[in-house]
């Protein structure tokens, strides 16, 4: 009974390729956590504003939607490992920016919105290319497994992160954060080097806008798929609460508890990645993401309703294992039904499903907060999810109905998979 609920490690066994890259990504995310913390922290610092935090969202969104779509036909157009360890070292210079603007007497705000937004276009142009190298080095079988131990590396870092974070912006300073996230990107590096060249397909189009538009119109065509970015967006949208955490934790008297706060969602999607064997038995995909996406609307709703610190950290962790839930499927649709030439384009436009969310997600919940209170920003946006959730299952039967085993673009990739010659990994 254990054994069914742990991890299916197919992935990591079989794929060099796979296993050096998810030990670079559990690098740097923890790395990026930490920043994620302190950067809000010293925007509430020197601003004292819950509106000036939640615009953290609006000025990575620019950046987000243009370079994530041409991000996806680069990752398409060239080599997916030259994407990667570019952006990664550049990603590790502005880790450089913050942490001396840190140490100057007197921060300056300017330069934390300048990197958020090119941060916010380093990894719109990095995401497509790692997304759609996983199909490549995973056996199509696996991708279950690989996505919820993906889903496992990035929630190890969530939840070690902003809890160290906490911890260290409280006792430290934020120099100390941004440091060490700098040295996370340096060590990712020395892993990601070691991945073998990942040329682009022969029949991938090369990087231009019309690439981007026949990107743009199979996932049209696919309706599922819409539903999935559907959901996603409506959940991050209205119910991520990160943005207030900052003015919560001042509100229930409990600063010690801002690093288990930001750290509750992904401790929540680590449990479940944690006992996660039972996702490759679950076929019924699009019912899966749409159930656990109302439930981290209620789990987020909860969160806002207790006095309780410790309440609020219970309901985040559950709200995040729901979320975990959703996202376990969302990438096992992705992943085994799209075709490796349009895989980087389709990358880029999830990457504006599970990403455009949580930025305007910040901007809703920081100026709601200003508007109406920290508490009433957190409930009505869990509230307004689940029901949003509620709409859309009546309005894509074809996510609702979704099934691995007869969904004819499944069926197509594991055919076209099987007859590939299998390539060294």
């Amino acid at each position: 009974m254990t054994r069914a609920l742990l991890p299916d490690l197919s992935p990591w066994k079989t794929s060099a390729d796979f296993r050096r890259l998810w030990t670079s990504g559990l690098i740097s995310n923890f790395g990026s956590f930490l920043t994620f913390v302190a950067l809000p922290v010293q925007l509430k610092d020197l601003t004292g504003s819950e509106a000036a935090v939640g615009a953290i969202g609006a000025v990575e969104l620019l950046p987000l939607v243009v370079c994530g779509l041409y991000g996806g036909a680069l990752a398409d157009a060239l080599d997916k490992r030259r994407l990667i360890v570019w952006t990664e070292a550049g990603q590790g210079v502005l880790s450089a920016a913050l942490l001396l603007n840190a140490l100057l007497p007197r921060p300056a705000v300017w330069p934390l919105y300048a990197v958020a937004a090119l941060s916010s276009a380093l990894v719109s142009v990095q995401r497509p290319a790692l997304d759609s190298l996983w199909p490549r080095i995973v056996a199509h079988d696996d991708m279950p497994a690989a996505a919820s131990l993906n889903s496992l590396r990035w929630t190890v870092g969530g939840v070690a992160g902003p809890a160290v974070a906490g911890v260290v912006v409280a006792y430290a300073g934020l120099g100390w954060a941004y440091a060490a996230d700098l040295l996370t990107f340096a060590v990712s590096l020395a892993y990601i080097v070691r991945l073998a060249p990942s040329p682009a397909s022969h029949e991938a189009s090369g990087p231009s806008l019309g690439a981007v538009l026949e990107g743009a119109r199979y996932a049209w065509s696919r309706k599922e798929l819409l539903g999935t970015y559907a959901v996603d967006l409506a959940a991050m949208f209205l119910a991520m609460p990160l943005a207030v955490l900052p003015f919560l934790a001042d509100e229930l008297h409990a600063d010690w508890a801002l690093g288990l706060m930001y750290a509750g969602v992904p401790a929540g999607a680590m449990l479940v990645s944690l006992t996660s064997g039972w996702a490759s038995r679950i076929h019924r995909h699009g019912l899966m993401v749409v159930l656990a996406a109302a439930g981290w609307g209620l789990a987020v709703a909860a969160a806002g309703v207790c006095g309780n610190v410790w309440l609020v950290l219970l309901f985040l962790t559950v709200g995040g294992g729901f979320d975990m839930v959703s996202g376990i499927f969302r990438a096992a649709m992705w992943n085994q039904t799209i075709p490796d030439e349009l895989r980087g384009r389709l990358a880029g436009i999830e990457l504006l499903s599970y990403s455009v969310g949580p930025q305007l997600g910040q901007v809703r919940a920081g100026g709601m907060a200003a508007w109406a209170g920290v508490r009433a920003s957190v409930v009505s946006g869990g509230l307004a999810c689940a029901g949003a959730m509620g709409l859309l299952a009546l309005c894509l039967p074809g996510l609702m109905t979704y099934d691995a085993r007869t969904n004819e673009h499944a069926v197509r990739m594991r055919e076209r998979r099987a007859a590939a010659v299998p390539t060294e990994v």
